[in-house]
């Protein structure tokens, strides 16, 4: 087994490039191969726009997916695209590592979404959703929450960590991936310069990097998240009357 390891954090110490090494070396360590895209490290540009393309389909005026499928089709994608492309043709397991800003992931890791999953190439109107590109691939989440997992809850002041993650995971259903259910690392904080919260730190870290590594170890017996595909739609893309999901 390949995996890719999509890691989106500034800081080199911090918990994520930490459960970013767990991974690694828990997968390592069961007989597979691992690449890491570490976003920051490699200043992957996350903002998608003309300057990216040297042979324009339309000059005077800038559609993405029109320009993604053009450098697509004339082999001129940008190199760092492309390079994210490979990895993840490689790859059988994805897991994406960031943390929650702003109820969502952080900027760079949208724009990796922008920019890495182009028209054309790896999605068009029909291949997509249960017939998309990357059907046959796990792709999994492990994400760090400031707050503590009960404000995350269905009644917590943050919201349901289910709705928060629902843009990510679907977007990965539309591409075609098995989606697994997140790995939540809740009430991360800074270690501080106190003795005593470096120490929480460090004992909350050593927690969730045991954690991780035990549910890394488990991810062949998981089933995925459950969408629903083409063949549950009607012809406006809406479920049919007498989908069981309308009852849900």
């Amino acid at each position: 087994m390949h995996a890719l390891i999509v890691h989106c954090h500034p800081e080199p110490d911090s918990f994520n490039a930490a459960l970013t090494a767990t991974a690694r070396q828990t997968l390592t360590e069961a007989g597979a191969t691992v690449t890491v895209s570490d976003l920051y490290a490699e200043s992957f540009d996350p903002v998608e726009g003309p300057r990216h393309y040297t042979e324009r389909a339309d000059a005077d005026y800038f559609s993405a997916l029109t320009e993604q499928r053009h450098a697509g089709n004339t082999a001129t994608r940008p190199a760092d695209v492309q390079r994210e492309i490979d990895r993840l043709n490689a790859a059988d397991l994805v897991i994406l590592q960031f943390p929650l800003w702003w109820h969502a992931q952080p900027a760079m890791l949208k724009g990796w979404f922008d920019r890495v999953f182009v028209y054309g190439g790896l999605y068009t109107g029909r291949k997509r959703y249960d017939e998309g590109y990357f059907r046959g691939k796990r792709a999994i989440l492990s994400v760090t929450t400031g707050g503590p997992a009960p404000t995350f809850s269905r009644y917590g002041r943050g919201g349901p960590i289910e709705r928060l993650l629902w843009p990510i995971h679907y977007s990965l259903h539309y591409m075609g991936f098995d989606v697994l259910p997140p790995f939540l690392t809740h009430g991360v904080q800074g270690s501080g310069i106190a003795y005593q919260a470096k120490q929480a730190f460090e004992r909350h870290l050593a927690d969730h990097k045991r954690a991780w590594a035990e549910r890394l170890a488990e991810l062949d017996t998981e089933m995925p998240i459950p969408f629903t595909g083409w063949a549950d739609w009607d012809e406006e893309g809406v479920l049919h009357a007498e989908h069981p999901m309308r009852w849900v």
